[in-house]
């Protein structure tokens, strides 16, 4: 089973949003396993402290290395958590798209780190081998918003979580275009500015070759104009 255990000074976040839909029908089910650790629970005092001011000055708190690190000890010594990649959320991280959210479904599980404050102490992140991952160019109050991203993206591909196999293989980023424009019933329509927009006459021609060359076309032209480095990576690809 692919579990996901997530490192948080809040677990009562967790599983919010993840327990509905198909995230949380697979919960149900067994298909994946979710486990919030509560970093605070292996704090030194009795005071619960996990965190301090930072070397040089500045301003906020760091999140203690010591701390932190018997956390992800504990989370390592778990049944089938030895080989699960360690992951820290971070804004300085590599970019998590849907190729690496792929590579994670097909392992074991993965530890989420929910980072707090300022920061972790650089040193737990060596020590640990922790990936630094974004889920982009902003800042979150902390990482546990970001760690759920990453498990509804990895959940999705489990095996038997969604209802179509073509659903995944077909969605944005799966080849490295977004995806084609969606329509459905009424094949006419008038919206809120009176304006009728019909659906186009493809999709109703009952024609498959020409709808999938149609939606192909969409895709190119979606990216090329929303995501032109999407597209430039693409056709490098292809170049080389």
């Amino acid at each position: 089973m692919w579990r996901a255990t997530a490192l948080t000074l809040f677990p009562g976040m967790f599983p919010g949003p993840l327990g509905e839909s198909l995230a949380g029908k697979a919960l149900k089910e067994g298909l994946w396993e979710l486990q919030p650790v509560d970093i605070r629970g292996y704090a030194r005092d009795r005071h619960g402290t996990v965190d301090d001011a930072p070397f040089g000055g500045g301003a906020g708190m760091v999140m203690k290395p010591d701390v932190l690190s018997a956390a992800l000890e504990a989370v390592s010594a778990m049944p089938g958590m030895a080989k699960a990649p360690k992951v820290l959320l971070s804004p300085r991280g590599a970019p998590f798209d849907q190729a690496r959210g792929r590579r994670l479904a097909a392992g074991p599980g993965v530890m989420l780190v929910c980072g707090r404050f300022e920061g972790v102490d650089e040193r737990v992140i060596e020590a640990h081998a922790l990936e630094e991952i974004s889920v982009g160019d902003f800042v979150l109050s902390g990482g546990e918003i970001a760690a759920m991203a990453v498990m509804d993206c990895c959940v999705r591909l489990l095996p038997g979580v969604m209802g179509e196999p073509l659903s995944a293989s077909e969605e944005s980023f799966e080849d490295g275009l977004l995806e084609y424009p969606h329509y459905t019933r009424p094949a006419s329509w008038v919206g809120p500015d009176g304006i009728e927009r019909c659906v186009p006459e493809v999709l109703v021609s009952g024609h498959h070759g020409r709808v999938a060359e149609w939606r192909t076309r969409q895709r190119e032209e979606i990216t090329r104009r929303r995501r032109p480095d999407l597209w430039a990576r693409r056709s490098r690809r292809e170049t080389n």
